[in-house]
């Protein structure tokens, strides 16, 4: 078990519904990472932007962009995350996936569809739970809109890091600050959410505000709004370790069951 994760988060602009440029925009964000870090986090949806036209741009999981992410992860030895459009038994999910460097693949699709612009007509919504357990560090993988449900993330498995991926437009962004801030105080976890940036097909704006908080909700990251860039965090068992041993407010949190 590592006591320390770096992780390099990547805030970037998106070209509408063209995963080549996509991926070529990225293999050069990631190429010019010189420090080491364990895990890469993109955007939702990064090779495409959040399009609905799902039967367009939809891969497999034996498509371009997995076997893209397999490669680079594999010359990098480094696990990257993002979420693309998946085709599968004739649905469309929007799913987040996490490539490690030895080309094992962990999964999961966004159970909250976003209603206002049709997502959930477009996606089937996922309908797991998913601990991902990476360098000794449990990791619970999450999607913007599910950023809105703090029942959906609450810690009950005493995971390390709530991880979002998302396309959050810029009239809301007040909301996404929040929320992020919120789900580390109450989770007692590091918080991560990676955004996007630029105009998509749409006419959606986007400002980034990706952040990442630590277990007091603390900002452990300086991105600044609407502009493209690669920040690398730090972060510390004996951290979260500290603070729940001393505080415990995870002890008195509140049983239940999700259907």
């Amino acid at each position: 078990m590592d006591n320390k994760l770096n992780i390099a988060l990547i805030q970037s602009d998106l070209l509408w519904e063209n995963p080549n440029q996509n991926r070529a925009n990225f293999t050069k964000k990631i190429e010019n990472i010189i420090e080491e870090v364990d895990i890469i986090i993109l955007p939702e949806m990064f090779t495409t932007g959040f399009t609905m036209n799902a039967s367009k741009v939809a891969e497999t999981m034996d498509g371009v962009t997995i076997s893209w992410m397999k490669e680079l992860a594999s010359k990098a030895d480094v696990a990257i995350v993002g979420s693309i459009v998946i085709s599968e038994n004739n649905k469309f999910y929007n799913r987040l996936l996490f490539v490690e460097p030895s080309g094992y693949i962990s999964s999961y699709d966004k159970r909250h569809t976003f209603t206002l612009v049709g997502e959930d007509k477009t996606y089937s919504a996922g309908k797991d739970k998913v601990i991902l357990n990476y360098k000794g560090w449990k990791i619970r993988p999450l999607i913007c809109y599910d950023l809105r449900f703090p029942v959906w993330a609450r810690n009950t498995e005493d995971y390390d890091v709530l991880l979002y991926l998302a396309n959050w437009p810029k009239p809301r962004v007040s909301a996404w600050d929040a929320l992020l801030k919120a789900r580390a105080i109450e989770n007692m976890c590091y918080c991560i959410g990676v955004n996007r940036v630029g105009v998509d097909g749409v006419n959606s704006i986007y400002s980034g505000h990706s952040a990442a908080y630590d277990v007091l909700g603390e900002m452990i990251t300086s991105f600044e709004p609407n502009q493209e860039d690669t920040q690398i965090v730090t972060l510390e068992k004996t951290h979260i370790q500290a603070y729940r041993n001393k505080l415990k407010f995870l002890d008195d949190r509140d049983a239940f069951i999700i259907n």
